[in-house]
């Protein structure tokens, strides 16, 4: 990195360091994730002498839940077959902080913002011997301040789109040198293999490994038991539709489509989980339900059996209630951030559906390619497919077959992306 973009980068970094101290209260992912990072050089301090010197260490780093998604086989496999190891985990946005309260890690917290003194403190506490990071997020600093140490470095699971704002002249100038330090990377497939290298990533250190949130999600779908979960009193054989991971753009279709398939199919049901549970979030959409006079309740109310609008105010559950889904709809499609996971309810044998803004999604290209979902341009079209699927279960079935068939089709990137892990462990 030149030495402008060096100290304009370090001054960023340090900028948000110091609002981290003033940060006010707020709702906001921002501010939620500014909070998060006060004090934290005395956390990391603070675990450091459990760090036993005569075990190896894996730190995985994974951004959000996403990425999250993509580490958690390669961490359980890694605690199986790597007993000798300890584990730690690091994030960096709010929305995993409960998700890595769930893994099985001896160490877990939010990633500082790279400035070279909060690199060291982290490296002085983890004394990792491997760093991998999930997808492409990797952070010139810290990746730097490691190699400088001898620590291995690894991306698992990358995929890198060619919509993606790190293809961009400058951030190409900020973080080559960083893609140059890998010693190991695992890429979802050979096209992003090629993105890769043009990133800076040497060509010789990269092998075709997959996605390992296929084995992710199947594993999760495959231990989901409606009878016995806690969810277990929302089975039912009203046709059903699950929304997850919504934001306002996506209820502004998904709503009054929604409303429409009600005029249309006796009994149909709505399970809706917000991307973000805010109070003006949710308040939104209990008043929608209010004006279109439909039984709402929260997803752990009593009366959640028998409501029209089951609505989930809670974080860490929609993976499982997806099990629920007739036909599922995945937001971000309308939103500028584009789609999220369209995996979990693929898993399930739940058809999908998101909006427009899909480019930047591999899975849902390869879902759209296969027939196991549909993309729409607005609420009328939403409407028009979602009550297709839920009417006509002979339309539906080979859809969600198809999308089943995807998952099943990626499983084993875990196990290969682990024996990436293993080299930088030896």
């Amino acid at each position: 990195m030149r030495a402008p973009l060096r100290f304009g980068y370090r001054a960023l970094a340090q900028l948000a360091r110091g609002a981290a101290v003033v940060a006010p209260p707020g709702d906001s992912k921002l501010l939620r994730s500014l909070r998060g990072r006060r004090g934290i050089r005395d956390r990391y301090r603070a675990w450091a002498p459990q760090r036993d010197a005569s075990r190896p260490l894996l730190w995985m780093h994974a951004p959000s839940v996403g990425e999250g998604l993509q580490a958690r086989p390669i961490l359980q496999l890694a605690r199986t077959r790597r007993p000798d190891a300890q584990l730690a985990y690091t994030y960096f946005s709010p929305s995993a902080v409960s998700f890595a309260q769930g893994l099985d890690v001896d160490f877990r917290d939010y990633l500082p913002f790279d400035t070279p003194r909060d690199a060291a403190v982290v490296l002085d506490a983890l004394r990792p011997t491997a760093l991998v990071f999930s997808k492409l997020d990797v952070w010139p600093t810290l990746t730097a301040r490691a190699r400088e140490r001898g620590v291995g470095l690894g991306l698992v699971s990358a995929t890198f789109s060619r919509t993606s704002s790190r293809g961009s002249r400058a951030a190409s100038a900020v973080l080559r040198a960083a893609y140059q330090a890998l010693d190991v990377v695992g890429a979802v497939d050979a096209v992003d293999a090629d993105r890769l290298v043009r990133l800076g990533v040497r060509s010789s250190v990269i092998s075709i490994t997959g996605d390992s949130r296929y084995d992710q999600v199947f594993d999760r779908a495959q231990r989901v038991d409606l009878a016995t979960s806690p969810f277990a009193a929302l089975r039912s054989d009203r046709p059903t539709l699950v929304a997850g991971s919504t934001w306002p753009a996506d209820e502004a279709a998904l709503l009054p489509a929604f409303a429409e398939a009600r005029r249309q199919i006796d009994g149909v049901r709505l399970i809706i989980a917000p991307h973000e549970t805010t109070g003006a979030h949710l308040d939104a959409i209990k008043h929608w339900a209010a004006l279109q006079r439909l039984a709402l309740a929260a997803v752990d109310a009593p009366a959640a059996a028998r409501a029209d609008v089951i609505l989930v105010d809670r974080v860490g559950v929609l993976g499982d209630l997806y099990a629920l889904a007739d036909v599922a709809f995945v937001g971000g499609g309308f939103h500028a951030a584009g789609l999220h996971s369209v995996l979990e309810p693929a898993a399930f044998g739940a058809p999908v559906l998101f909006g427009p803004r899909h480019e930047s999604s591999r899975d849902a290209g390869l879902l759209l390619a296969r027939g196991g979902a549909y993309a729409v341009d607005d609420a009328d079209e939403l409407s028009r497919r979602m009550v297709q699927w839920l009417r006509d279960g002979e339309a539906r079935r080979p859809a969600g077959e198809a999308a089943r068939a995807l998952v099943r089709g990626g499983l084993g990137a875990a196990a290969r992306s682990f024996e990436l892990v293993q080299r930088l462990l030896r």
